[in-house]
């Protein structure tokens, strides 16, 4: 009797097809017979999950298993098979490319990583991080410890996925002949090998280090410096450290997306500052010289007589430092005048007696309206 497919890749018979491809890609990679030369059983075992994962892998074969158990030989669904060629969606048939290609990059995003058509070097990728930041520290600067998973080009075989170069091989992915069949649902497509590019040999043997995948999982963990003056969107560069290349491409760089807490007091704009600054009714009509707290610490502000609730003053250079250079901007204070309570009848009657001294309709304009 037959082993069960769902035991032979070790899953349960409700796997999702995703579960099923991951659990395929797992057992290929540890029984592939380039990782195991010359074990008989490893390459036994290679041949039942590919045949598992043939039947399990296709949604109707798959229904004809679970419901008889058994898939008939030559009986397994409407499947359509193109030997020899590819389709071409921009001129009908042709040979490599085409179709075929496109169904091949459908089916690999679904399963996980394929592989590439590339000969030469291709460069990682690059990889973002985000840290938040206090607005103290954006205005001073800060450093951060950013953990980072990313994929380092494999060191034994430098990203080429492959070790021993000076001599070829038979290529696993066509056993030889220089075609390989790619399925996507009920249609099958036979097209040239990109394992081989249609040669049928491959130069050295699958890395064991590696897969074959040409780079291995990285953890590492990064002191990062913030420049002073970022803003929330900034984005710091660090060098070398986004996914590693392939076949000697250069590593991708790793960005540092900045987002800074919002003060309770200062509002930013840019690299400007504004803030409202409450006024007392006799500092605004006699003038005053008045404390302002800013980002650089306490600061004296003239206010002019006659000062009037709303008017703006600017303190140059108390705002945040500009990226990249050694000014910095303005902090626009905003006058707020608060009006006293009155606690006392003495207290009345010298506003009383104020405005009889300055009689002063505050509403003159407004009367063209009327």
């Amino acid at each position: 009797m037959p082993r069960d497919y769902y035991e032979t890749l070790g899953i349960s018979r409700s796997a999702s097809l995703q579960d099923i491809r991951r659990a395929y890609k797992k057992l290929a990679r540890k029984f592939h017979p380039d990782l195991n030369p010359g074990d008989k059983a490893a390459e036994a075992r290679f041949k039942e999950i590919s045949e598992a994962y043939a039947v399990l892998g296709d949604s109707k074969k798959r229904r004809e298993y679970d419901r008889f158990g058994r898939v008939a030989q030559g009986q397994a669904g409407p499947d359509v098979h193109f030997e020899g060629f590819d389709f071409d969606p921009f001129g009908g048939f042709g040979r490599g490319g085409g179709l075929g290609d496109l169904f091949g990059d459908m089916f690999g995003r679904m399963g996980g990583p394929r592989p590439r058509r590339e000969a030469g070097p291709r460069d990682g990728e690059d990889l973002t991080a985000t840290v938040r930041l206090s607005f103290e520290e954006a205005v001073r600067g800060a450093e951060r410890e950013v953990r980072v998973d990313s994929l380092a080009s494999c060191g034994r075989c430098g990203g080429h996925g492959r070790v021993g170069r000076s001599r070829e091989s038979t290529c696993p992915s066509c056993g030889g002949s220089g075609r390989a069949v790619v399925s996507h649902g009920h249609l099958s497509f036979s097209q040239t090998c990109v394992d081989c590019s249609g040669t049928g040999r491959v130069a050295g043997e699958a890395c064991g280090e590696c897969g074959a995948v040409g780079r291995v999982p990285r953890t590492e963990t990064l002191r990062v410096k913030i420049p002073a003056g970022v803003g929330t969107g900034a984005r710091v560069r660090v060098a070398g450290k986004g996914n590693g290349g392939l076949r000697g491409g250069r590593a991708g760089d790793l960005y540092v997306v900045v987002s800074v807490e919002e003060h309770p007091f200062f509002k930013r704009v840019g690299h400007h500052l504004e803030c409202e600054v409450p006024l007392t009714v006799t500092e605004a009509a006699l003038g005053a010289k008045i404390e302002v707290p800013t980002p650089h610490g306490v600061t004296r502000m003239k206010v002019p007589p006659g000062t009037q609730s709303g008017q703006v003053f600017r303190l140059r250079e108390k705002g945040l430092p500009a990226l990249g250079g050694s000014r910095r901007g303005d902090l626009l204070v905003k006058a707020s005048i608060v009006v006293p309570r009155l606690r006392d009848e003495r207290s009345k009657e010298i506003l009383k007696e104020l405005e009889e001294l300055n009689p002063e309709d505050p509403r003159e304009g407004l009367k063209k309206y009327f």
